[in-house]
This record gives C-alpha cells, structure tokens and sequence, in this order.
C-alpha cells in the first residue's frame, strides 16, 4: 500500500546505536479503514480511500453518512484517495490498515498543512534585508520591501511580485523522511526531523520509493 492518514502528535528525540541524539516527529498513523474501491475499468483509474478518526452523527452531512453507512463504519473526520500501490497490495472494501504497513528504516514523505503566521511583511514572509542602515536620512526603513515597480512604464505592478501578505496555511510534502522507530501497540511511527503543521493536525503519510 501507498500509505496512510494520520496525526501530528509533537516531536521527541531519540538514541541511535552511537548515542547520537537525533531529532524526531511522532505521527499516530492509522488506523485507516477502506471506505471506497476505484477501478481502472469503472472510474478510469485504481485507487482506494481511506477514513481515519471518528466523528460525531451531528457534525456529518446526509451525503458523508450514506457514503460511510455503506462501509459499515462510524462517521470519520477525515478521507484520503491513494493511487499508488505495490504490487500484490491491493486492499478491499471495509479493510483496515495500520503501522504494521511500513518498516523501520524505510523512507516516506509526509503531506501537511503548514502553521499559519497571519499577515506578514517581505522581511519574514521572503527573506528580505530591508532597505539599508538607519543613517543618511533613512526613517522606519529597516524591514520596509523598498521600490515595486517602474515610472511610465509599465505604470503598474508586475504579478507574482514578492510582497507583505498572508503567510502560511499552505499544503506542504516533505520527502525521504526516515522511520526511525514504530511503536505498534499505538500506532505511532516516529520520523526523523520536522513535518508541516501544527499539533494535532492532520497529514498524509506516502511511501517514498
């Protein structure tokens, strides 16, 4: 299988065998139940979806709750479509995958929405370096982004220009993250460096290879 939905817990630290101290973010994994089958011969394409984490009757839509009645399952807070399998993987209907799917040692990359920072200027948002030192007459420059545009031409502002504005918030992979401890009993894997997101939020855990 392709992979797994699951949550950001926080991030630890652990040993490795030379009592190096090495980083790492703890992710619950699963488990994930299969909630709906596409084939290359109905849809187009091969895939699975999967739902992970309950959800209450009160806060699902009609259309989500004959969609997971149909599975036999409890609402669930969050689906995910995955299209690359390996062979011999294929799941079916109502399956449920868990940790045990992946290996200590094997690379995977992580999907997650990014923290968001609200509305901030070009020095944070770009790296910008400001406009110069405060002497020669500089006045409140020192994080300002400086000239935008030309004069009579083009007499306007060029798309894409790197300015202040919202920052954060944005869907991020992370790729060649290695498993370096899973803890079946909970259902956690821990992966070496950061993921994207907050605690408690949501990501998508891929194979690499």
């Amino acid at each position: 299988m392709s992979g797994l939905i699951g949550k950001k817990i926080g991030m630890t630290s652990i040993y490795d065998a030379n009592g190096k101290n090495i980083p790492c973010t703890v992710i619950e994994a699963g488990p994930c139940i299969v909630t709906q089958v596409r084939s290359k011969d109905k849809e187009g394409y091969d895939s699975i979806q999967l739902a992970f984490e309950d959800k209450k009757e009160k806060h699902t839509s009609k259309a989500l709750m004959g969609h997971f009645a149909k599975a036999g399952i409890t609402p669930k807070k969050v689906v995910a479509e995955f299209t690359r399998f390996e062979v011999g993987h294929m799941k079916q209907f109502g399956d449920i995958l868990k940790v045990d799917i992946f290996e200590e040692g094997e690379y995977i990359d992580v999907v997650g929405i990014s923290k968001g920072k609200g509305f901030q200027g070009v020095v944070k948002r770009h790296h910008f370096s400001g406009v110069g030192g405060a002497t020669h007459g500089q006045h409140n420059r020192l994080r300002a982004p400086g000239s935008v545009g030309a004069s009579s031409w083009p007499s306007r502002v060029f798309p894409g220009l790197r300015m202040a504005g919202r920052m954060g918030g944005d869907r991020v992979k992370v790729i060649n993250l290695q498993i370096l401890k899973i803890i079946l009993d909970k259902n956690l894997v821990l992966v070496k460096g950061a993921v994207p997101g907050s605690n408690g939020s949501y990501v998508i855990i891929e194979r690499w290879k």
